[in-house]
């Protein structure tokens, strides 16, 4: 049986740069910053710490009933939200006797990591038991657990993006979640596509959610090569600029609603883009952080699996973060892709964690869509260690609507998708 045609009808995204897509691309074209120093984040440090949140995020105007926010983290209401908008994107209904789809066919392929916890969620608990400024343990079942929501942890898991927008959207097909750092976002993709071309679904809503900000995040920011504090925050990170000194985190969330060609044809939808192909690549003795072997061969892998040539790829949306291992994934495109043009969205940002690659490929989406590659931000002089062709300083036109975008986790594996218009 021959696979079916995978197209992307809609998209929704929730960024530190916009909540529209209109713009989320205005910022991006015009080399706008969401790193600030962080309002969410409440502290007695001199030094507000740095990172980019989603402005003007009100979770009651979107999710409903209301009540079910009180057992939704940050992540998962970013999640939800940005599935929502997705969906009303791609002009899907999904209620009433005018469904677009039968609720058997719709399922959701969402990536997430570790979701922080809520602090003021267990101080109760934990206040009950410390005894002369020290906790004793030993209290904790008897007295703290009385001071715990009893479904505290549904709030928690990382599944629960992915099942909360299928309550939402009543989607009762395969549904699955993917926790693999940066690549949780495009492994949530390309599992979506699967399940399409072998006809276990006509749609699936893929994407991520990732939260890096929460406190109990951020306490452990020595992971995530943070750059130094600085008194001007919109000046990093720098995406393989000779002078980058690391990333910042941040928040954010995107979805696309995929399709099988014939599906989304006979409803009269307009597609996109069209999923040519992907793969992923782990090297199996690799050590914490980008491995070049993964980069070249993912890209190597999907590009075959697109059936397409390095010379047929127009654009390539990069992982970028402004770390040193920037220089690995260069040489890793450079030697695959030679002089294709590369940006990356992530000069804007910073590190999304698990929503990173699905709001990163938003901007290509829109790019294709607005025949305009945005600039790579902050990246003033690239590396002479990252021998690759950066889209810089300004938009640049797209000749060749076929992209590549790629992500990384820190586990060694790589990430690949060709796309074209």
């Amino acid at each position: 049986m021959s696979k079916r045609e995978v197209v992307v009808t809609g998209l929704g995204v929730l960024s530190p740069i916009g909540i529209e897509l209109d713009s989320f691309w205005n910022s991006l074209v015009e080399g706008k910053s969401g790193v600030s120093y962080l309002s969410s984040c409440q502290t007695e440090l001199e030094q507000r710490p740095i990172g980019s949140e989603v402005p003007d995020f009100h979770p009651k105007d979107f999710i409903k009933p209301k009540k079910n926010i009180k057992v939704m983290s940050r992540d998962i209401q970013l999640g939800v939200v940005a599935s929502s908008l997705a969906c009303r994107n791609a002009g899907l209904v999904l209620e009433g006797d005018s469904r677009s789809v039968d609720p058997e066919r719709i399922g959701c392929v969402f990536g997430c990591d570790l979701i922080g916890l809520e602090l003021e969620y267990l101080k109760d608990a934990f206040r009950v038991g410390v005894k002369n400024g020290k906790h004793d343990f030993s209290t904790w079942g008897d007295a703290s657990m009385h001071n715990i929501m009893p479904l505290w942890m549904l709030k928690y898991l990382p599944n629960m993006v992915a099942s909360h927008i299928a309550i939402a959207l009543d989607a009762r097909g395969p549904n699955n979640t993917t926790t693999l750092d940066r690549g949780s976002s495009l492994a949530a993709i390309m599992e979506a596509c699967r399940i399409i071309e072998r006809g276990a679904a006509d749609v699936i809503v893929a994407g991520g959610a990732g939260n890096k900000i929460n406190p109990t995040v951020l306490a452990r920011a020595g992971a995530y090569s943070l750059a130094p504090w600085t008194d001007k925050p919109e000046s990093i990170p720098r995406p393989f600029d000779a002078e980058r000194c690391g990333t910042v985190v941040g928040e954010g969330a995107a979805a696309i609603v995929l399709e099988s060609k014939e599906f989304a044809l006979a409803r009269g939808a307009k597609p996109l883009a069209t999923v040519l192909g992907f793969a992923e690549f782990v090297c199996p003795t690799a050590t914490f952080g980008i491995q070049q072997e993964a980069v070249e061969k993912s890209v190597c892998l999907a590009l075959k699996s697109a059936d397409c040539s390095p010379e047929d790829v127009g654009h390539v949306n990069a992982n970028a973060l402004g770390v040193d291992d920037d220089k690995l994934e260069a040489q890793g495109l450079a030697k695959t892709l030679g002089d294709v043009p590369v940006f990356s969205a992530a000069g804007n940002f910073g590190n999304l964690g698990s929503g990173a690659g699905a709001v990163e490929l938003a901007a290509s989406l829109l790019a294709v869509d607005k025949g305009v590659i945005p600039p790579t931000r902050n990246c003033d002089s690239v590396a002479d260690e990252c021998p690759i062709n950066v889209v810089r300083n300004s938009a640049q036109p797209i000749k060749n609507t076929t992209f590549l975008k790629v992500s990384h986790a820190n586990t060694g594996r790589s990430f690949a998708l060709v796309l074209k218009k």
